[in-house]
């Protein structure tokens, strides 16, 4: 796989932050991504990037990496991160399951969001659910030791499911819920909250070995 590097914009071009993918076979060498080498966490289809954007504002010292499939998305909202000069950010097209199972290093990412994914709520539908238990052992293993994963979903049924998926794992431990400040909630959920509907959360973290 051929990442491109991060190289500094000539006054008239802002550096690209996304991430071009020549080779699905090998794993992504995070350390070229950015340039600073500093914890990284990745948001699991990023949408619009209202929560990615805000999220690396206020957190300099963290790189994180944004997954979506979707190539109009992830257009305009490299636009907006050029625009607001955040260079520890970058943008990956692909699904999201692909990138998190095949393409990310062992024990290499701090932290996961994954913020209102397509819930399938017809029942003949759930096996596409992106948590399941294949997905679980792909998360533990890109996680450092105390790695966390944040979930969050409007639909509560998907929630419950995800919730005793995590908490029947004995590699991780539940920890206090993630909640994301005004500025970090995502399209979904300020609409979700405008119409009066539950948010279920929760957090969980690999656990340390002793």
């Amino acid at each position: 796989m051929r990442e491109r590097p991060y190289s500094d914009p000539s006054p008239s071009e802002p550096a690209s932050c996304r991430v071009t993918v020549d080779d699905v076979t090998n794993v992504l060498d995070l350390d070229t991504l950015f340039p600073r080498q500093n914890p990284v966490e990745i948001d699991v289809g990023c949408g619009k990037g209202r929560f990615l954007r805000s999220r690396a504002e206020s957190h300099p010292d963290t790189n994180f990496l944004g997954v979506d499939r979707m190539g109009s998305r992830l257009g305009k909202l490299e636009r907006k991160i050029q625009r607001g000069g955040l260079d520890n950010v970058r943008l990956v097209q692909m699904e999201a399951a692909y990138v998190v199972e095949h393409l990310l290093p062992p024990a290499s990412v701090a932290g996961f969001y994954i913020f209102f994914p397509d819930p399938w709520p017809k029942r003949k539908h759930h096996r596409r659910r992106l948590l399941n238990p294949g997905f679980l052992d792909a998360l533990s293993k890109a996680l450092v030791p105390g790695g966390r994963v944040n979930f969050a979903t409007d639909h509560l049924e998907y929630f419950d499911q995800a919730f005793k998926l995590l908490k029947a794992d004995n590699r991780f431990d539940q920890i206090e819920t993630f909640e994301p400040t005004e500025e970090e909630k995502t399209d979904f959920e300020l609409i979700f909250v405008g119409q009066g509907m539950p948010i279920g959360r929760c957090s969980f973290a690999t656990r340390i070995p002793a």
